[in-house]
């Protein structure tokens, strides 16, 4: 005879040990890294910590309706975000909001009416050619000179630069076009081109060494056109990149026919100051700009830029003066609102309208320069829908009163569950309270991790919370109670009832947790601090339903006042109107046979 095999039935008892000892190393885990990170609150909201939301809708010019699409949207995302960080700005929110507008929200101690003027104006994008460079603010070790034996700048605001400077010695970025134009970013180890055919060789060279510095360490004095302005010279030499509010005005007044100085950051994430020439090519004169991965030559993923029949020739003429000189005098600076995002130098004129920069990036960079380059382009304007003000004052008010909201309605439930589960209501309560603190625990560690900021519609999710989540245990005491009511004592009726109230509660978690997923996806805003808040308190549920209430209820039906069924237990069988074990009666066996009618 072969014997069964061993297994757990439904009745079978549990380790409960195990799950409360996971989830107490989950808590102190989360709770220590919350310590350890510093921030030991959630970040909150606009509506709740106070400051300015501005509404902006994207507008098209005559004949570019198409123009308004997601990849334009998130790039003009990116360039706002450029701008409210370059005013020394934390913790803003830049995000598209629907097919055509984009939410900023930033918070309080900011000068509102200077962030409205840099997010709602349109991107501003020039080639201008380098006139001096130098490293600037305390990491400075001396300034280069701008002469015919100095070396160019090392200007890359790529982190695709880090990986040239490691290539320095060897590495080679090639460039192709159709009319023999080709530009490579200073990130870059060295460069080569061909048009039509032929090899330009250093055609555009990038030099990945720090710049040069003079001897004797004294500043140098702007040469060229813009040597002869005095104020010119005074703000190079005023300029200190290194503060944010240097970089903010770097440039501020200058029209593109004015020579100006600007500020960017080289590889090794220093800060260099610039002078620039008077603009020869503009931003629109950009047709296309694209991020291509080169398989042909090896250049790994590069940025295309193709330019109008008008920028070509723009492009053709500054090339062919500035390969006449040296460095620096010989590079262009790419300028994104009055920022240099790159500063490649040529030797020979460019003349096929078309470039390729590469500079061993990987693709998310390449891509991050192409949107830079584009968006100079973007036929798209922002028009100012609203402004909000909320003041500090009234953030506190708002989350003054959400606390106490969900205050009130968590003490409702813990009423209902002392009156009517009596002392099951002590797992119920300290169930929702290991919820509670992983939920807190949770949102402070999100903020600096993926920037959730709580908002006045989190903490409403928060609290819809507290009902799905008390919702779960009563499902499963319910179910211990209709076994009890069965007629069966407690452990059993323990272990029975679970799949039964598992079935259920995972069931009814998944069509809240599948609302709250389709609501984060189909709206935006706010609305998604809502959504967010409901998914997550919703699968924290699962994880304290099947981690902590389950397990402690186990355990506390080993414990005499449970198991006895006392009255104050809530398992009593006399007020449950419990019935008796069914017993099988038995039968008394009968020969085979006719039956007596009389017996019949």
């Amino acid at each position: 005879m072969v014997a069964p095999k061993k297994g757990k039935n439904a009745s079978a008892p549990s380790r409960p040990g195990r799950s409360l000892a996971l989830i107490l190393i989950a808590i102190v885990a989360l709770t220590g890294g919350m310590f350890a990170s510093g921030h030991t609150t959630p970040r909150l909201g606009i509506d709740l910590a106070g400051g300015t939301s501005i509404t902006l809708r994207a507008v098209p010019e005559a004949g570019q309706e198409s123009a308004i699409n997601k990849t334009n949207m998130d790039t003009a995302v990116d360039i706002m975000e450029r701008r409210v960080n370059g005013l020394g700005v934390s913790e803003a929110e830049v995000q598209t909001q629907g097919d055509r507008n984009i939410i900023v929200n930033i918070p309080k101690g900011t000068n509102s009416e200077e962030a409205r003027q840099q997010v709602g104006t349109t991107a501003k994008l020039y080639f201008r050619p380098v006139v001096a460079t130098e490293l600037s603010g305390a990491n400075a070790t001396g300034s280069p000179s701008p002469s015919a034996t100095g070396n160019p700048s090392d200007k890359a605001s790529d982190k695709a630069t880090d990986k040239a400077t490691d290539k320095a010695t060897d590495g080679q970025d090639k460039a192709t076009d159709e009319g023999g134009a080709s530009s490579t970013p200073s990130d870059a180890a060295s460069a080569s081109a061909t048009g039509q055919g032929r090899a330009a060789s250093d055609a555009l060279k990038a030099d990945p060494s720090p710049s040069a510095t003079a001897s004797d360490g004294a500043s140098p004095s702007p040469s060229g056109s813009a040597a002869g302005d005095a104020k010119l010279q005074q703000q190079y030499a005023a300029l200190d990149c290194t503060k944010a509010a240097d970089r903010a005005k770097s440039g501020d007044g200058s029209k593109p026919g004015d020579s100006m100085v600007a500020c960017g950051q080289n590889s090794q994430g220093q800060w260099q100051k610039y002078v620039l020439g008077p603009a020869s090519v503009d931003g629109t004169d950009i047709d296309k700009s694209e991020a291509v991965l080169n398989t042909q030559t090896g250049a790994g993923w590069t940025v295309t830029m193709k330019f109008t029949d008008a920028g070509g020739k723009k492009f053709a003429d500054i090339t062919g003066k500035l390969a006449k000189n040296q460095s620096p005098q010989n590079q262009f600076a790419i300028v994104l609102d009055n920022e240099v995002v790159s500063d490649p130098y040529v030797s020979q004129a460019l003349t096929g309208g078309s470039a390729e920069i590469s500079g061993n990036f990987d693709q998310e960079e390449a891509q991050g320069l192409a949107n830079m380059l584009s968006y100079g382009a973007l036929p798209l304007t922002f028009k100012e829908d609203s402004v909000t003000t909320v003041t500090a004052a009234l953030g506190g008010e708002q989350l003054k009163a959400g606390l106490i909201a969900g205050a009130i309605g968590l003490v409702l439930v813990v009423l209902y569950l002392l009156i009517y589960y009596r002392g099951l209501s002590f797992i119920a309560v300290t169930s929702l309270l290991v919820s509670a603190g992983l939920t807190y625990v949770i949102m402070s560690l999100l903020g600096p991790t993926i920037g959730f900021a709580l908002n006045l519609p989190a903490v409403c999710g928060a609290i819809v919370a507290i009902g799905i989540t008390a919702d779960s245990f009563i499902v499963y005491f319910e179910r211990v109670r209709d076994e009890i009511r069965e007629g069966r004592t407690l452990r059993p009726a323990v272990e029975r009832a679970w799949p039964r109230a598992r079935r259920t509660i995972l069931v009814s978690d998944f069509v809240s947790f599948l609302a709250a997923a389709v609501l984060f996806i189909v709206t935006v805003g706010k609305v998604q601090g809502f959504a967010f808040t409901l998914g997550l308190t919703t699968l924290l549920d699962v994880v304290v339903v099947f981690l902590f209430t389950k397990p402690l209820l186990t355990l506390m039906a080993r414990r005499k006042f449970f198991a006895s069924g006392h009255k104050w237990s809530g398992l009593d069988p006399k007020s449950l109107g419990a019935k008796p074990p069914l017993r099988r009666a038995r039968r008394t066996s009968r020969p085979a046979g006719p039956v007596d009618p009389k017996e019949a």
